[in-house]
């Protein structure tokens, strides 16, 4: 049987892929290169701190993030490329 855990974080991470894909102004392209699974009380800035990242920058990674609205396992893009 397939293993549902790596499933999911397959199927997170082209969310996270897509999204960056669909909101990223023509010419500037990103690719997300590594996520970050949120943990409990965990905040957008809190995140770029632990990931040693500007809240501007994981805010560039995420653009259609809902920082008031985090919750426990959702995937987020810590490092992109352009495309």
């Amino acid at each position: 049987m397939a293993n549902h855990g790596t499933a999911a974080i397959v199927i997170a991470f082209l969310l996270v892929t897509v999204t960056l894909a669909d909101a990223a102004p023509v010419g500037s392209l990103l690719t997300c290169t590594k996520a970050y699974g949120v943990k409990e009380r965990e905040t957008c800035f809190a995140v770029a701190q632990a990931t040693g990242l500007t809240l501007n920058q994981f805010l560039s990674f995420n653009p259609n993030i809902n920082c008031h609205n985090l919750f426990i396992g959702q995937w987020v893009c810590v490092a992109a490329v352009t495309a």
